[in-house]
């Protein structure tokens, strides 16, 4: 018997075989969308045990232990790291037919070398040989990514960040490119008066503008992007349960946000109508300097507000969420497009059922002038696992063109999830390996090798234009 996580895993024919070997294997990686924290970056951190650098922040993980009957206190509360890695070992063996089974198996071995199967038992050993060489200076954060041949990444900052771990990572000339990206959904967060105003104020510190009307505010938010732009990013990201795309006026935002100002709630419409013209300044800011724009759509977050309320954001507690897609995302590009001011873009979707809607959506809006301009993102969040995967690499080949696909991401706040590049590499080997053998596609290694290599690297460097 082969043991699990064998050279070959998920690799089901000898064109994949071939093609994951030889082809995608050894391709660097542009994680071009995570949520890795800089500070540790620039800092060089070492964790002091696993717990810390696999567990902590991850709501993946979380989930999983609640669902197999952990109490909180074992998962973001107050227990020792030890406590926690030994709920997680227990946990585990419940995970199978999970992708938390692959994921947590692919890290052991591709971080540590440890190849067999984790659980309750073999726990005290995993716990004893990680910390040990978490220890050393080739576990370092700035070493881990070396090792796993990422050549750029892109993490996810709010304009008002100062940007100053980005600027201290360049000075240090490590050989790794650390941009960030700009993620502006809290200047148009005006659910909740009291906390956007004191995100005004925080904006309006940074940028060196007194934010009292709207005008001030795009020219903050101006500022901010010029000071983005400075230090690499060529990226935006925005976190939407739909595209907001309401009619407006100038008049009527600037009615909206005096409103705001006063710290009175607003109406639902009114909030619309807000989000409708941010979304738009924003998507000329990112046009007028050649960025690429990412929109993340379709999650309902903080479902449970006890929860919430105890843990806080990004905890475990998001899911998928069924609002409407089509009609707000063509009225959004549309007025784009007849400006002449869509950039290249990025949507990644969360409900499956929207997929082929969104993948025809956005070829709607290629214009001719670039290969790949509107991109169907890859599976995001619950849709990363091989199912999810695999769909959005069939729907894409469907209903365009694979071959200027982008590729994988990590989305992750964990610096041992590179992995997941490797994840996506065998499944879409395999996917075309099977065609293969079908005689869907020609037997053509070499062919079809260089469409692989250009989905892992190549079009993703050209694509984003980070030495522009």
């Amino acid at each position: 018997m082969k043991p699990f996580l064998n050279e070959d895993f998920l690799l089901e024919s000898d064109p994949a075989r071939v093609l994951y070997h030889e082809y995608a294997k050894d391709m660097p990686i542009i994680d071009y969308h995570c949520h890795l924290p800089p500070g540790d970056i620039a800092a060089d951190r070492k964790f002091e045990n696993i717990t810390q650098i696999w567990l902590n922040g991850d709501h993946y993980k979380w989930r999983a232990m609640r669902a197999n009957g952990v109490p909180e206190k074992y998962i973001t509360g107050n227990a020792g790291d030890r406590e926690k890695f030994n709920n997680w070992a227990e946990t585990v063996p419940y995970t199978l037919r999970n992708p938390l089974y692959h994921w947590t198996h692919l890290e052991l071995k591709n971080y540590f070398s440890i190849t067999g199967l984790f659980n309750k038992e073999s726990a005290d050993t995993v716990w004893q040989e990680t910390r040990e060489k978490l220890q050393t200076d080739a576990f370092s954060v700035r070493n881990l990514l070396l090792r796993m041949k990422v050549k750029l990444l892109c993490t996810t900052d709010d304009p008002v960040d100062s940007l100053e771990d980005h600027i201290k990572i360049w000075k240090d000339g490590y050989g790794i490119r650390v941009l960030p990206t700009w993620r502006p959904d809290k200047a148009m967060a005006v659910e909740n008066p009291a906390t956007y105003n004191k995100y005004l104020d925080q904006l309006s510190e940074v940028s060196g503008i007194h934010i009292s009307s709207v005008d001030d505010l795009l020219l903050a938010l101006a500022r901010r992007h010029d000071f983005f732009h400075e230090n690499g990013c060529r990226l935006s990201d925005h976190g939407l349960e739909t595209f907001y795309a309401m009619d407006f006026t100038d008049k009527k935002v600037s009615e909206i946000f005096n409103h705001i100002r006063t710290g009175k709630s607003l109406l639902q419409e009114d909030i619309l109508v807000f989000k409708s013209a941010m979304l738009v300044h924003f998507a000329r800011m990112d046009h007028a300097k050649n960025w690429t724009q990412q929109f993340h759509v379709g999650a309902i977050r903080n479902n449970n507000p006890k929860m919430f309320s105890l843990v806080g954001p990004d905890t475990g507690y998001d899911s998928i969420g069924d609002f409407e897609i089509a009609r707000p995302m063509a009225r959004f590009f549309s007025r784009l497009d007849a400006e002449d001011k869509l950039t290249r873009t990025i949507v990644y979707n969360l409900n499956p059922r929207d997929n082929e809607l969104i993948a025809t959506m956005l070829y709607n809006f290629n214009d001719g002038n670039e290969p790949g301009k509107m991109q169907f993102g890859s599976g995001w969040w619950f849709l990363d696992q091989k199912d999810g995967i695999e769909d959005q690499l069939n729907i894409l080949s469907n209903m365009g063109l694979l071959s200027r696909f982008v590729g994988m991401l990590t989305d992750s706040r964990s610096f041992l999830s590179y992995p997941r590049h490797e994840y996506f590499r065998r499944i879409l080997c395999n996917l075309v390996g099977h065609d293969m053998e079908k005689g869907e596609m020609p037997h053509d290694l070499d062919l079809a090798g260089q469409m692989i290599q250009n989905i892992c690297y190549h079009n993703a460097k050209a694509y984003f234009r980070f030495d522009k």
